[in-house]
């Protein structure tokens, strides 16, 4: 297994780490946790960088970085949810994204193209992120509604601009 490959993996072994010391529940326990999902989401940025500059891009790779980066968003905004931090329809939009885009990748995976991701998705993970571990931290109202707005709409607009740009995926032809 390459570096990159290692590193998603890694990613994905701090998610029940995560969840534990959220559970759990101790003194510094939130940013202990913040810690845990700062650090998973630098392996992502890691791997990315690791796999293109060392041409170690794989089908494992291609399949496991984005499900554990979903698997890692899920659990904090599962977590924001339960608290009441975060409403649960907003969980949800992010929710149906990632599984409409993924559905999308299939089905062009099926015919043969793959859709990589785009500007608007990699802006959405950033910001995703950067608001899952600023909602660890004691932020005032306004705050926190700035970064739900921030997430909901880029994950909007991510997931539209997959569907317009990629729509000939979904077409059927007519002439078979």
């Amino acid at each position: 297994m390459n570096t990159a490959n290692k590193l998603t993996m890694f990613r994905v072994a701090l998610i029940p780490v995560f969840l534990a010391v959220l559970y759990i529940g101790f003194n510094g326990s939130n940013y202990a946790a913040m810690g845990v999902f700062a650090l998973a989401g630098l392996t992502d940025v890691a791997d990315g960088y690791i796999a293109r500059s060392r041409g170690q891009e794989t089908d494992f790779g291609k399949f496991m970085d984005p499900l554990a980066d979903k698997l890692l968003v899920f659990s904090a905004m599962l977590w924001f949810i339960e608290l009441g931090t975060i409403p649960a329809w907003a969980g949800l939009i992010v929710i149906i994204r990632e599984f409409s885009v993924t559905a999308l990748r299939m089905v062009a995976s099926g015919k043969g193209k793959m859709i990589a991701a785009g500007l608007s998705g990699k802006v959405k993970t950033v910001v995703t992120m950067i608001c899952m571990i600023a909602l660890f931290l004691p932020l005032r109202q306004w705050m926190i509604d700035v970064c739900i707005a921030a997430v909901t709409v880029t994950t909007l607009v991510s997931g539209v601009e997959y569907f317009i740009r990629h729509r000939d995926v979904l077409k059927e032809r007519i002439d078979k």
